[in-house]
């Protein structure tokens, strides 16, 4: 098989913890099953040529995965607010684009508490859970406040992250190397450090969400490749997980790689 076109990143869907991630991968227009993919030789060829995944342009760089300058600056998901939530700047009338602060900001947020490399905080919109946990790579997550607004998140997860890590460590997480902890106790522990004003909003799960993933070997040694450094990656498949592509000879961090014109060439395997 031989498809060219832009790469978005990967896709996901969850079917429960007794059977892997369903992964695609996003050229164009079409969705590709990269679980279909594992133990055959995938290649990914750089064509040459950029584009910015909100509006299409031709750029020599792209920024925050996949766009060009002018959408980075104005396009609301591209704010700093984004990847810094308690600095959200809705309320002072001051975002980007008013109908997106709406739809994405001023409705209800979990903080939750993974394990991917090892603990985390880290906060979702509500209903994007478990899209998030996959992204990150995390083995098991619960949530542990929903509070209103994605301000107020930022606000919870800031004040935790001076307990607990609110960052992945991407090559223990390819490695399989996690902590065994049980979240449930974990999480009445954490609730010690909730603010008075956040206790209202804790959030009880009788159980955890356990997620796996579609990996065939693990890999002794992470070596990152990029297409920034080589016109053609691939090798044997051996695994997907979080948004990386897991060859025998290294792994592809895909969603980095958004807004690329590439080919992806794939062999049937042994």
């Amino acid at each position: 098989m031989e498809l060219s076109g832009l790469l978005h990143g990967l896709t996901h869907q969850y079917h429960g913890k007794d059977k892997p991630v369903d992964y695609y991968l996003q050229i164009g227009e079409d969705r590709l099953p990269l679980n279909e993919w594992l133990n055959h030789e995938v290649t990914i060829s750089y064509l040459g040529q950029k584009n910015c995944i909100a509006c299409g342009r031709k750029t020599n760089k792209t920024f925050n995965s996949g766009y060009c300058y002018p959408c980075f600056t104005k396009l609301p998901e591209n704010d700093l607010c984004i990847v810094k939530p308690h600095e959200c700047h809705f309320e002072l009338g001051t975002c980007r684009d008013e109908s997106f602060g709406q739809s994405y900001c001023m409705i209800p947020h979990y903080v939750y508490l993974a394990v991917s490399s090892d603990i985390k905080v880290g906060l979702t919109r509500k209903n994007n859970e478990l899209k998030r946990w996959v992204d990150q790579g995390a083995i098991r997550a619960i949530p542990i406040a929903e509070v209103p607004t994605r301000r107020m998140a930022g606000e919870l997860e800031f004040h935790l992250s001076q307990f607990l890590p609110d960052k992945t460590n991407w090559r223990k997480m390819l490695k399989g190397e996690v902590r065994e902890v049980d979240l449930i106790t974990l999480r009445d522990e954490v609730y010690s450090h909730f603010p008075d004003a956040f206790k209202p909003f804790q959030y009880r799960e009788d159980e955890w969400v356990d997620i796996t993933y579609p990996i065939l070997e693990s890999l002794d040694k992470i070596n990152s490749k990029t297409l920034d450094k080589e016109e053609r990656i691939g090798g044997r498949l051996i695994g997907v997980k979080a948004q990386y592509l897991i060859f025998e000879n290294g792994v592809f961090q895909a969603r980095k790689h958004a807004g690329y014109q590439v080919q992806i060439t794939v062999q049937s395997g042994s």
